[in-house]
């Protein structure tokens, strides 16, 4: 069943900052809400979101946003860890969690080659089946270059395209939040970056609109925001919880396997271990003139890099698109990637 939305006024800009948000050690409580909802790519920042809610006595609902759209389509170019999308759903099952998918029409590859073209629609999972927002009234324009590394979303806009807008409209597009108090948890860490240091732990979420038409509340709260990774370890430890594979090939992020800040170091090790999509990536870079780091093209950089030392059956559980390894061990051990280097938002 596939439901149609128009996306229009759904998605409200925050509403004046609400008393429970005025100061910056707010958190929220957590019983006061009908739906509290992590955003799970499947790093390990967003895990300890959620093992720290399970320690709290609250089960949340996972939503994984599908960076490369529907798993039944072949874009041009696939952005994603192949074992991502199977390794939350194991989690999500191991947790005993409900989780639901989302994921722009195209994927990421979509607005890569967006010609003279609007933003194709967000689609997203719910109980009642699949539905669709936006994608009709937006501008027409042209893209055809890679986000670039930079905080401005207009320009990093995969972050924008492929997950914050995809949720807003997800948020804003299901009657089951009418009239109905909604937390969003994400995993931003000030540690990560100077501009993520200056990001407030509660807040009202991009969809707050509690007025006559819309009636929701949605905050928005950042529970990890001010832990440092030591902390995030722990409760992953703690939970013997297996981290996403990419951190045992020497990974210190799970964002996508083409992630623009991505070191020279990561990019010689995508050469190596998928060099087709790197020579996608290669051949994208000179078609565009425009390339992912402001200086050098990726073939350069990847060239500057040295690649991890990884282990083979490690390189096939990530780059499967079934995820068949544990997910709950007697034996946690840390992952070759924590602590390593940073590559990650400005």
């Amino acid at each position: 069943m596939q439901i149609q939305l128009p996306l229009g006024d759904l998605v409200a800009q925050a509403a004046p900052r609400p008393s429970e948000h005025e100061t910056s050690s707010a958190e929220p409580l957590l019983s006061s809400y009908d739906h509290v909802i992590v955003m799970f790519s499947g790093g390990k920042d967003g895990l300890a979101c959620v093992l720290h809610l399970i320690e709290r006595g609250v089960k949340p609902e996972l939503w994984h946003h599908r960076v490369d759209g529907d798993p039944g389509e072949d874009p041009e170019l696939r952005f994603d860890w192949p074992c991502t999308d199977d390794y939350v759903r194991k989690v999500a099952q191991a947790l005993g969690l409900k989780l639901y998918y989302s994921w722009r029409d195209g994927g990421l590859s979509g607005e890569l080659l967006k010609e003279n073209a609007r933003t194709r629609p967000a689609v997203f999972e719910t109980p009642e089946g699949i539905a669709r927002a936006g994608g009709v009234n937006g501008a027409v324009s042209t893209r055809r270059r890679f986000p670039q590394v930079s905080p401005d979303l207009r320009v990093r806009y995969c972050s924008g395209v492929a997950k914050i807008d995809v949720a807003s409209a997800a948020i804003a597009g299901q009657s089951r939040f009418k009239g109905k108090r909604i937390l969003v948890v994400t995993g931003e860490r000030a540690q990560e970056s100077a501009a993520r240091a200056r990001y407030a732990p509660f807040e009202p979420h991009r969809t707050h609109q509690p007025g006559p038409r819309a009636q929701r509340h949605v905050d928005h709260w950042r529970p990890v925001l001010h832990w440092k990774e030591a902390q995030v370890w722990d409760v992953i430890r703690r939970h013997r919880i297996v981290p996403h594979p990419c951190y045992r090939l020497g990974w210190s992020r799970a964002s996508c396997l083409l992630c623009v800040f991505g070191s020279n170091s990561a990019w010689a090790t995508i050469r190596q271990i998928d060099p087709e999509r790197f020579g996608k990536v290669v051949t994208l870079e000179r078609e565009f003139g425009c390339t992912i780091k402001r200086n050098v093209p990726i073939s350069a950089a990847a060239d500057a890099g040295v690649p991890f030392v990884m282990n083979p059956d490690d390189i096939r559980l990530a780059m499967s698109d079934t995820y068949d390894g544990e997910i709950i061990v007697s034996q946690w051990e840390l992952p070759a990637g924590a602590y390593g280097e940073s590559g990650g938002p400005t």
